[in-house]
Formats: C-alpha cells, sequence, structure tokens
C-alpha cells in the first residue's frame, strides 16, 4: 500500500480546522440555548457566565407549558407550518409535473413568469398582498396567514428540474396504456420524484415553523399568533417586562424541536434531493 505523504497529511488537518471551528461557532449558540434551559434565573445572569448550570432543572419547562395560551401558540404554528407546507408541496408538485412532462400552449412563457418571480424580492410584494388579503376579508385569519405562501416558484423550479432527468418513456407506456394524466402522477411520477419532494417539505415546513415577518403583519389578535410571534411579546404579557432567559430558552428549544426532528427524519432524502443539476440527480 502507498503511505500517503507526511505534507498531506499536514494539509488534511489544516484543512479540518477552519471547517470543525465554523460548525463550533455555528453550533455553539443552539448549545448555549439548550444549557440555559436548565439554569436557574440566578446562573443564567452571572457573570462571568456559566456554561453548565451547578443542577440541571426541568421547572423552566413546566413553566413555560404552564403559561396561558401557550399550547395555542403551539398549535397555531402546526396549522400554519403543516396546512401551508402540504398545499404549497402539493402545488409545486402538480406544476412540477406540468411543466417537465405535458405539452401545452405557452409553456414556456409561463414558465418563465415563474422563475421571474423568484427575482422580485418579497418585500416589495408585501403590500399588494396585504391589501388583497384585506380585501378577501382574511386579516387576522388562518387563510390570510396560510393561502398567500401556497404557491412557490422555487418548489416548482426544484420538481420541474428534477423531473426534467425523467425518462419521458415512462408517461408515454401509461398513456398509450389508457391512463389519464391524475393515474400517471399519482402512480408513476410522485414515486420517482420522492428526494425532492422530501427536500421540499422540510424546506417548506421550516420557513413556516420559523416565520415571524408574516404573521407578524397580518395576524392582530393574541390567540391566533404562531409560537414564534408569541415568544417576541412573551416577556411583555406573561413576565412583566422582564426577561426570563431561562424560561425562553426553554420556549425556544421547544420551538426548535420540531424541525430538528422532521429533518432527522428525512435527512437521507433531504440530501439527495439537494444535488440536482439540469433535472439530473449527482
Amino acid at each position: 500500500m502507498l503511505k500517503t505523504p507526511l505534507h498531506a497529511k499536514v494539509l488534511r488537518v489544516l484543512a479540518i480546522i477552519p471547517v470543525l471551528l465554523l460548525i463550533v461557532i455555528a453550533l455553539y449558540p443552539m448549545f448555549w440555548m439548550v444549557t440555559t434551559s436548565f439554569k436557574t434565573l440566578e446562573e443564567s445572569l452571572i457573570w462571568p457566565p456559566v456554561i453548565f448550570p451547578e443542577r440541571f432543572i426541568l421547572d423552566n419547562y413546566i413553566q413555560i407549558f404552564q403559561i396561558a395560551n401557550f399550547h395555542r401558540y403551539f398549535s397555531n404554528s402546526v396549522i400554519y407550518a403543516v396546512i401551508g407546507t402540504f398545499l404549497s408541496v402539493l402545488f409545486a408538485t402538480m406544476a412540477g409535473y406540468a411543466f417537465a412532462k405535458m405539452q401545452f400552449a405557452g409553456k414556456r412563457l409561463l414558465f418563465f413568469v415563474v422563475l421571474s418571480v423568484l427575482m422580485i424580492p418579497h418585500q416589495v410584494t408585501l403590500i399588494p398582498i396585504f391589501l388583497i388579503n384585506s380585501w378577501f376579508g382574511w386579516v387576522d385569519t388562518y387563510l390570510g396567514l396560510i393561502i398567500p405562501g401556497v404557491v412557490n416558484a422555487f418548489g416548482i423550479f426544484l420538481i420541474r428540474q428534477f423531473a426534467m432527468g425523467i425518462p419521458n418513456d415512462l408517461f408515454d407506456a401509461a398513456r398509450i396504456d389508457g391512463a389519464r394524466e391524475g393515474r400517471i402522477f399519482a402512480s408513476i411520477f410522485l414515486p420517482v420524484v420522492i428526494p425532492p419532494v422530501t427536500t421540499l417539505v422540510v424546506l417548506e415546513f421550516m420557513h413556516r415553523w420559523n416565520d415571524m415577518f408574516w404573521p407578524l403583519i397580518i395576524i392582530n389578535s393574541a390567540e391566533r399568533r404562531p409560537l414564534t410571534l408569541a415568544l417576541t411579546v412573551l416577556y411583555r404579557s406573561e413576565w412583566a417586562g422582564v426577561v426570563r432567559w431561562p424560561q425562553m430558552a426553554a420556549a425556544m428549544t421547544i420551538a426548535a424541536l420540531p424541525v430538528l426532528i422532521l429533518y432527522a427524519i428525512f435527512q437521507k432524502y433531504f440530501t439527495s434531493g439537494l444535488v440536482v443539476t439540469s433535472g439530473i440527480k449527482g
């Protein structure tokens, strides 16, 4: 066996060190949040700060769930993220199939319009979208919270590009056998595009679960606030203007768990679905 030269080993170590440093920098805030959630209020205010609490306690988590409407805030986030993700992924998959495997007049022009949407900053369309929701009477409703984001241009692009690498013979053979487009979509197309669909599910769920900007604009009442928005006003409504850092850290840890669990479940498909170049998996 050929031995690896010494200088190659040194270069490898020198390349790994910055990566490890970046990983530590990226994960340290989450580590601090989790450890703080097990501290007492006094320990969280000590200077210089202590990394680990003297004794790990669960009181902060218990107190968070005892806060009025916390369960409602969590349920609102679930409604917003789950329903919004389902509709967005469904529409993106159907549109991606149409743009990739169906022939209709104006297909290229419509796809160009979809791509052009990706170039427009979200802030530019914020006022028109809000005025449309106001006209429909959807302000401070679940419909106003969910519906405006169910058409995702990036999702359509992702599914379409992946589908372009699927042989057309599969679909032509099904059409010759008399299968309708709905059957082809459900039985042939969907099983093949599981990787990009799973990627889109994770990205859409993460975006909606962590979203605070749009709920801040469209939601007025406290009972319809999602968890991320509720956390920003929690110290004013429940803690008399004083931030209780351990309880806040516990609430943020709870808020982060669904996204982490979803990513852990679909990690295999998520990473493979991201490797898409001109519709061909790498």
